[in-house]
């Protein structure tokens, strides 16, 4: 039995998290590799240790191991885990990535779809801000969803390239935008309101 997507990227991130060390950027901004895995760890164990009490590299290894380890009991649960965890765990991931510098991966079905159903949320909420304007977006592969009607803006890429895009990582996200001028400088400002 193969792997669940979100233990992939878990395990992956958390490799990257020792290798790269502490103090490494990411792509959220102000955020150091140290304060992304106290931001994950919080996610899952609210009642864990805050970055001001890791003093030390044991602290940090520690820490990094109670990731690894996978969430708590009832995230467990393959649905649960694919819809809390597996979108997280891929973000976190590329903000690591990118901001190091590391190449793009190979698309993974399994991720391009759960991104696919995603952007009908993402999508959706960002299409509220740039009204009147018509947003749709357009994956690599045919898919296509339309969120409103008129002139507008079209985001295309990978679904994967799509959720980075519309969750605030515009300039590190591979997609290509085209339309309206107009509704295309309304596209940026609705997609910061995430």
């Amino acid at each position: 039995m193969a792997m669940p997507l979100d233990q992939r990227e878990r395990l992956a991130l958390c490799d990257l998290l020792l290798a790269l060390g502490p103090g490494a950027p990411t792509l959220c901004e102000g955020w150091t590799t140290l304060d992304l895995a106290v931001h994950l760890d919080a996610r899952e164990h609210p009642v864990r240790r805050t970055r001001a009490r890791i003093e030390n590299p044991d602290d940090v290894r520690s820490l990094i191991a109670r990731l690894r380890s996978g969430p708590p009991v009832f995230l467990r649960a393959p649905g649960l885990r694919k819809l809390f965890n597996g979108l997280e765990f891929f973000i976190h991931h590329e903000d690591v990535r990118r901001a190091n510098g590391l190449p793009a991966r190979k698309p993974n079905e399994e991720l391009e779809d759960l991104s696919w159903g995603m952007l009908a949320f993402l999508g959706r909420h960002s299409a509220r801000g740039m009204r009147p304007f018509c947003l749709r977006l357009e994956s690599q592969d045919g898919r296509r969803r339309t969120f409103g009607t008129g002139a507008g803006a079209t985001v295309r890429g990978r679904p994967s390239e799509l959720v980075l895009y519309f969750s605030g990582r515009q300039n590190a996200a591979v997609v290509e935008t085209s339309g309206e001028p107009l509704a295309i400088a309304a596209l940026s400002p609705a997609v910061k309101a995430l």
